[in-house]
């Protein structure tokens, strides 16, 4: 596990509403796998997200995957859903352990 913070990008298509609820799911997950601290959130909308995604280390996405992407994407629609969470959970855990 690396000792640097990772830097985690959520769009959605203003950035503020189903990214906040994303990032919430999000950050309880992490916090509860011992992440609490190791980790920056920055929430874009859709249309910023690949020009962003260069400075990032992964993108979680609650809409369309962005095209043009710099950094692994993750599909964020799950937890707007309430189910299938875990698929996108494994996958960012994933993400942080590298």
């Amino acid at each position: 596990m690396s000792d640097k913070k990772k830097r985690i990008l959520i769009a959605c298509g203003s950035g503020i509403v189903t990214s906040t609820i994303a990032r919430k799911k999000i950050e309880e997950l992490l916090d509860t796998h011992g992440y609490k601290g190791r980790y920056e959130i920055v929430q874009v909308p859709l249309s910023t997200a690949s020009k962003k995604s260069k400075d990032c280390d992964f993108i979680v996405a609650t809409a369309i995957k962005p095209s043009e992407l710099h950094c692994p994407f993750v599909d964020g629609t799950p937890y707007l859903m309430g189910r299938h969470e875990d698929e996108a959970n494994k996958q960012i855990l994933h993400l942080m352990g590298k």
